[in-house]
């Protein structure tokens, strides 16, 4: 079962890494990397490189897909090699997936038309200039389409993916095998649960981080 995760230059990490641990551990998965151009892929903040071993058209027709975001990710939306891998994949795919503003990725090619789709909290609306239905909720499902919200929930959205492809039993014993437990020392992992002054601060400030 081919597993492909694109990479691209100001990806957030832990967008791709996340559901990797996850999926990697699936009997019979085959996690490729992949991107427009092989090689060492930067990350947000430079100082962390992810290296894709394939060209996008090395990986044509993955059984599922990962799509992660990123401030790179508006450049990877207006990339046509991209557009197009990810329109191919998908006809083809079992599951077609994306975390954060990965999902806009997937609106940009067209995947998301009439669906409910989720994002990151402070691009959530932006889902809507592709048709899609925007959903505040952690995972969300629509088909054989699964969009996770901001950064973290990539582990919750694979561990559901991981349940589905091989059964509950398997997903569970990953999720014990990486011991994810949390427990957040603060209750501000969402807007419905942090402070209106912190909501606001993040948001004015995710005009940078989108830059």
């Amino acid at each position: 079962m081919e597993i492909a995760i694109l990479l691209f230059p100001r990806l957030t990490a832990l967008d791709a890494v996340g559901p990797y641990e996850v999926l990697r551990s699936l009997p019979g998965g085959d996690v490729k990397f992949v991107a427009a151009e092989p090689g060492p892929q930067r990350t947000d903040h430079g100082a962390l490189a992810l290296v894709a071993d394939f060209a996008l058209e090395a990986v044509p027709a993955p059984a599922v897909m990962v799509v992660p975001g990123g401030p790179g990710e508006a450049d990877a939306r207006e990339d046509p090699r991209v557009l197009e891998w990810v329109r191919r994949a998908h006809e083809t795919s079992t599951w077609t997936t994306s975390v954060c503003t990965g999902s806009l990725i997937l609106g940009a090619a067209g995947v998301l038309e009439g669906r409910r789709a989720t994002s990151h909290w402070t691009a959530l609306e932006d889902l809507r200039q592709f048709g899609a239905e925007p959903a505040g909720e952690r995972v969300v499902v629509d088909g054989k389409v699964v969009t996770a919200a901001g950064v973290s929930s990539g582990i919750d959205m694979a561990l559901a993916l991981a349940a589905e492809l091989a059964g509950e039993d398997v997903a569970r014993g990953i999720q014990l095998a990486i011991e994810y437990d949390p427990q957040p020392p603060f209750d501000s992992g969402s807007t419905a649960t942090a402070s209106p002054q912190l909501v606001d601060r993040l948001r004015r400030a995710s005009r940078f981080w989108r830059d």
